[in-house]
């Protein structure tokens, strides 16, 4: 069978693609995803994150090389490898950044990408529990819910942050965003309610819908300048041929530039360097890596009400909150960790939020790797640098398509960006020493008191910062000479090939990207059917 369209990979956008190509029964669609089907209980109860973190069968756990401004650190990334992608394994928080970040978008030459174009895909794509307003939907694909029972220090962080002299919000995706508040959670009575749920699950039985699992991308195949299908190769089978007219790219930011060199799509001189043929030169590919910085100030609990790994929670509070679950969906295993957070600016001249805050009910350190740090009650909170100037590259390890690729983001290596976290770091220690906060603060464990200089902090910053999960940029959308592919997403170049994920936006949203690639897939739906 020829296919009128192959989707490599089901993320977000492959399943919002999946979804809107196949709506016409005559329109022959398969979705190739390299993971597997979404059936775990993990991936259903949201307190599953923490497993899912690092799960040895539905994550790729990838790793950075090492960061030159991070001592020298490898930086985890976390990415999803089954139906839904990362949507799959995420702490579920629904933000889509500051309407800036689309303009500026637009401001690049990418027209129709602005903020008035893509507030309505916003909208269309979910179902706002809390009601249909100027920007909000419902009856989409993607439930949009308020926690079933946020944890009181997720309430008493909102109201520290109010008392440090910062608004309160219940929505952080209008068209101010900045403030303290609770997140609204990709979630329906108390599950995850990921891409895979509210695109794919829906209309498995169409006919004219193929979905393979365990199908891991080898290449594009090309006639010319012509893409006509996929390589995949299945566990214990030979490479199988998947024939397509047009094939779409949805593997992320780090798998689409990846799936592109193995194809012989990029910088020709990094292509002949691993010996594969050179089918179109393309310079931007794997270029304008960047991602989303982040630091913990880490405190104890003086309550024994939040997250841990000790004998009250495994055998008490475990326990009963488990029945709450299973009977009222609702208790900690509805809770997606990161509860509560805020939009600010950390100086008077920031014009938007420069600095995002989720608080984790948890101690953690090092993605929570670090499970002896998690064996006491405490609390995190994450500083989030919104719009780093750093920007590093994705580049082949070799030709192998099991290899994983040479990640590098250049965490903190634009002065600016370091300069930013280091305002965040006190604005954050500022909200941790408020009232609100005092019957559960304990001692500040990271940075620690003797880290109070301008220096200290970047130097505990140096040691400990990490990323909050979100690359983009690697096959950007522009109009420019690095640019990748053009506003209707298409590879410069070359026929019959889209890339459409969080690898075309040209800059990082101020927010989670979770519900921009889902505007972004649903944009590309459009155009490809018109």
């Amino acid at each position: 069978m020829v296919y009128d369209y192959v989707i490599v990979g089901a993320g977000a956008a492959g399943c919002v693609l999946a979804n809107r190509l196949s709506e016409n029964p005559e329109n022959k669609v398969c979705l190739l995803e390299a993971g597997r089907p979404d059936g775990s209980i993990f991936i259903k109860v949201p307190a599953g994150v923490a497993v899912l973190m690092q799960h040895p069968l539905l994550n790729w756990k990838y790793w950075t090389t090492p960061q030159k401004a991070l001592n020298n650190r490898k930086i985890y990334i976390p990415r999803g490898k089954t139906l839904g992608g990362s949507s799959a394994v995420n702490a579920m928080c629904y933000t889509r950044g500051h309407k800036w970040d689309f303009d500026h978008w637009e401001s690049l030459g990418n027209e129709g990408w602005g903020y008035k174009d893509m507030l309505p895909l916003f909208r269309r794509s979910e179902h706002y529990e809390a009601g249909e307003n100027e920007f909000h939907g419902v009856g989409g694909p993607i439930n949009v819910a308020d926690l079933q029972s946020p944890m009181e220090i997720s309430k008493a962080f909102v109201k520290a942050g109010v008392q440090a002299g910062y608004p309160e919000t219940d929505d952080f995706n209008n068209d101010v965003q900045e403030g303290m508040g609770l997140f609204k959670v990709f979630q329906k009575d108390g599950e995850r309610f990921g891409a895979a749920r509210g695109y794919l699950h829906p209309v498995l039985d169409r006919p004219n819908l193929t979905i393979m699992t365990g199908a891991q991308a080898q290449k594009v195949l090309f006639d010319g300048k012509k893409a006509t299908g996929v390589e995949i190769k299945r566990r214990w089978k030979k490479p199988e041929t998947i024939s397509g007219k047009q094939i779409l790219l949805s593997g992320g930011a780090l798998d689409s530039p990846k799936l592109l060199k193995l194809s012989g799509v990029g910088p020709k001189k990094e292509l002949e360097q691993h010996g594969i043929p050179v089918v179109h030169d393309l310079p931007g590919v794997g270029e304008n890596l960047h991602d989303h910085p982040d630091i913990l100030v880490v405190h104890n609990n003086k309550k024994m009400d939040t997250l841990a790994y000790t004998p009250k929670m495994l055998l008490w509070d475990g326990p009963i909150n488990l029945v709450k679950y299973i009977f009222n969906s609702n208790g900690i295993f509805s809770s997606n960790v990161a509860e509560s957070g805020g939009f600010v600016k950390t100086r008077d001249e920031e014009e938007i939020p420069d600095i995002q805050f989720h608080l984790s009910n948890v101690r953690l350190d090092n993605h929570g790797i670090n499970i002896p740090f998690s064996m006491r009650y405490g609390f995190s909170g994450h500083v989030c640098c919104l719009r780093p100037k750093s920007r590093g590259t994705l580049k082949l390890a070799d030709a192998n398509p099991a290899t994983p690729p040479e990640i590098n983001p250049n965490f903190l290596e634009h002065p600016d960006d370091m300069e930013t976290m280091v305002r965040g770091v006190k604005v954050l220690r500022n909200i941790m020493r408020q009232k609100a906060l005092e019957p559960w603060r304990g001692k500040e464990v990271h940075p620690g008191e003797e880290a109070q200089s301008d220096e200290e902090i970047r130097e505990f910053i140096r040691r400990k910062c990490d990323n909050i999960y979100h690359p983009v940029g690697t096959c950007k959308m522009g109009v420019d000479d690095m640019a990748v592919v053009d506003p209707s997403l298409k590879v410069y170049g070359l026929e019959n090939l889209r890339v459409v994920d969080a690898s075309v936006m040209p800059t990082v949203p101020g927010g989670n990207t979770t519900a921009g690639t889902i505007a972004v897939a649903e944009k590309a739906a459009d155009m490809i059917l018109n």
